[in-house]
């Protein structure tokens, strides 16, 4: 059975390894981005083809994957302007949304992918730009599980694991979710750090013990040592990313009358951070509003 074909939009820092991987799989790969460089760039140093317009890349494509930074743009891509996928995409194709998108307005489009004969499923991601490289991504997949199992072939080229959600957006609600518990064990661990650091434990010693006891997850294994103890804060994940995960999360609870005052805490946190240290900064630095609030610096 040949391989489908793929039309990949957003050549970004995440999109380039994801499209790399298509191609190195063997895949037809026709990408598009709004930086049409870095379209042509890819195709000089990895492969595939890179139409003039969304619309030709639709037209020639069995599956579409958009991985962009909002679910506004993903809009504007879909069915927007003067030239966009809908315009060119064929009956029976499958659109894959791998965004870190806000899961209603993905279920809009849905709707109106269906009303012109494709369906659309959600399947946003985790894992970051090395585990990108390496084609060992966690995928969230959301949707009717005929289309995610059609657009499998593809996925299990860019990840190692395909954890089917529910329906769609239900990747995309669970993407956001698991990013508000990671950012709310990174702020209590940092929290516990501080504290046992100002009672006198050295808090390399107590990352070790977390790691060996219940306290352990993501952040006391990967991040606290690698990145907030080293003052490297380079983890490769923005502040305005989280801040925009964390936010979708809000609105689902919202959206679902779900009371989230723990949550709301960690949004607050990070807005703080965000207003520091600015978009582009490492997420991890959210580690240095709570050294300002104790006038504590880590490690020293």
């Amino acid at each position: 059975m040949s391989k489908p074909s793929i039309g990949f939009v957003g050549i970004g820092n995440m999109g380039w390894p994801m499209a790399a991987c298509l191609v190195a799989a063997g895949f037809e790969v026709r990408v598009n981005d709004s930086r049409r460089e870095v379209a042509h760039n890819f195709v000089q140093q990895i492969g595939g083809s890179a139409p003039d317009t969304l619309r030709e890349l639709a037209a020639g494509s069995d599956v579409i994957v958009t991985i962009l930074p909002t679910s506004a743009i993903v809009r504007t891509v879909l069915e927007g302007g003067d030239d966009n996928i809908l315009s060119g995409m064929r009956p029976g194709t499958v659109v894959v949304e791998m965004s870190s998108g806000v899961p209603s307005v993905t279920r809009e489009l849905a709707l109106r992918v269906a009303e012109l004969g494709g369906v659309l499923i959600d399947a946003p991601v985790s894992g970051g730009v090395p585990r990108a490289k390496t084609g060992q991504l966690a995928i969230m997949a959301g949707g009717d599980p005929a289309a995610i199992e059609r657009a499998m072939p593809a996925l299990t080229a860019m990840g190692s694991q395909v954890l089917r959600c529910g329906d769609v957006g239900a990747g995309q609600a669970m993407k956001a979710l698991n990013n508000l518990v990671s950012a709310g064990g990174f702020l209590i661990g940092i929290e516990a750090l501080l504290i046992g650091q100002r009672f006198g434990l050295d808090p390399a010693v107590m990352v070790d013990v977390l790691n060996a006891a219940t306290g352990m997850n993501n952040s006391t294994q990967k991040k606290f040592k690698q990145f907030v103890l080293s003052r490297s804060f380079d983890a490769g994940f923005t502040m305005g990313l989280l801040d925009k995960d964390i936010s979708i999360a809000m609105q689902v609870a919202r959206e679902t009358g779900t009371p989230a005052p723990v949550s709301a805490l960690c949004k607050e946190t990070i807005g703080a951070a965000l207003a520091m240290f600015g978009a582009g900064a490492d997420h991890t630095e959210m580690a240095r509003v709570a050294e300002a609030l104790t006038g504590t610096e880590l490690g020293t």
